[in-house]
């Protein structure tokens, strides 16, 4: 009888340390992408680098909704602006705004149909949930074409996406 006294407590130990354990590690993987943003130095690519509120030469509205297109789905912008993008989800399915080029878009949104559940926290992309907004600063610091997308499994193979022409100096 007695070796059933010390059981009890040590199976509910394991059980609280698993849970512990378990919440610990979902919540690293949730908040991966925002640690990596304020702890790192912004990334360049090839489409640009992630902007400072303080360098914002303007604001575009970006809206997103279930018709799975952007509004506006076509840019222009100057190398060097710095713009911050303001995401409006109209719609009643999560969305996301992902900038980069269609090679780098292509390849991602092919992860994203393996992984679904996938999360996001680079600089260049905004997770916007359901009639809510979001919020993106990014420099453009390179000329080109360029594209954004909702990577989100499905959405960017029916046409969500759009294109940001970035004009040289």
């Amino acid at each position: 009888m007695k070796r059933a006294s010390y059981c009890a407590p040590a199976l509910l130990l394991v059980a609280l340390l698993s849970t512990s354990y378990a919440q610990a590690h979902e919540d690293s993987h949730a908040g991966h992408g925002a640690m990596n943003r304020m702890e790192h130095a912004p990334q360049q690519k090839p489409w640009g680098i992630a902007g400072q509120a303080g360098q914002v030469d303007r604001t575009v509205e970006i809206r997103m909704d279930d018709s799975m297109r952007f509004t506006p789905a076509k840019l222009q912008v100057r190398q060097g602006e710095t713009v911050r993008f303001i995401h409006r989800n109209d719609g009643r399915l999560m969305h996301e705004f992902v900038l980069g080029t269609r090679q780098t878009l292509d390849e991602h949104a092919a992860e994203m149909l393996k992984a679904p559940g996938m999360a996001h926290g680079e600089a260049y992309m905004a997770h916007v949930a359901p009639e809510t907004q979001g919020e993106m600063i990014w420099t453009f610091n390179r000329a080109g074409e360029f594209e954004f997308a909702c990577l989100i499994a499905g959405h960017y193979q029916a046409g969500m996406r759009g294109s940001i022409e970035v004009l040289a100096k």
